[in-house]
């Protein structure tokens, strides 16, 4: 395996804290998009729509539907300044599939890694006020919000460690450097043959 490969695995981690000023347009979104398009597909349903955000009256409108780090409690997500420069909402279209299936995730992250390659970090966000988001963006009755990605250039530093006594929680330390505990592949691996 490529270690540039696994390099990029490992620099695709949740951020939560971007460089606002620094746009994401909404020509670099769609190439995004086209990385979730392309992705495989169960059963090739191909279900998934997306919603591109890059206009900043229309962030701030997503931005107040979401939820950020939950393992943070005294944190409301990002300050003004250090938001989300551009959001991809992925939809799933409940005419060609009823209920989720393996295509979020896969798509997911093809975007994930995708940005990561560009020098843009992200966020999977799933605690999304559904109700008020499709009503703020007109969003029709057959589409299913599925998860939010919140794209931006990078304002933290996140490490990843080794997780100490079970705890999986994440963390920030008096630097606020964000450290992500990760089980170790020995810990993950249950059998070989």
């Amino acid at each position: 395996m490529s270690g540039q490969f696994k390099k990029l695995v490992t620099e695709a981690r949740s951020f939560r804290r971007f460089e606002e000023e620094k746009e994401i347009s909404t020509e670099l979104l769609s190439e995004l998009a086209d990385l979730g398009r392309l992705s495989p597909s169960g059963a090739n349903l191909q279900p998934l729509k997306y919603i591109l955000v890059s206009k900043e009256e229309v962030r701030e409108k997503v931005f107040a539907c979401l939820g950020w780090a939950g393992y943070l409690k005294d944190w409301d997500g990002p300050v003004k300044g250090e938001r989300p420069a551009g959001y991809i909402i992925l939809l799933r279209d409940k005419d060609i599939a009823v209920k989720p299936g393996m295509d979020e995730g896969i798509a997911a992250q093809s975007i994930f890694l995708g940005a990561a390659s560009m020098g843009i970090k992200g966020c999977f966000i799933g605690n999304i006020k559904k109700a008020e988001l499709a009503k703020e963006l007109a969003i029709p009755e057959k589409y299913e919000i599925e998860l939010v990605i919140a794209l931006g250039y990078p304002r933290e530093e996140v490490v990843i460690e080794e997780i100490k006594e079970n705890n999986i929680k994440y963390w920030r330390d008096e630097k606020a450097v964000h450290h992500v505990p990760k089980r170790t592949l020995t810990e993950v691996i249950v059998q070989t043959f």
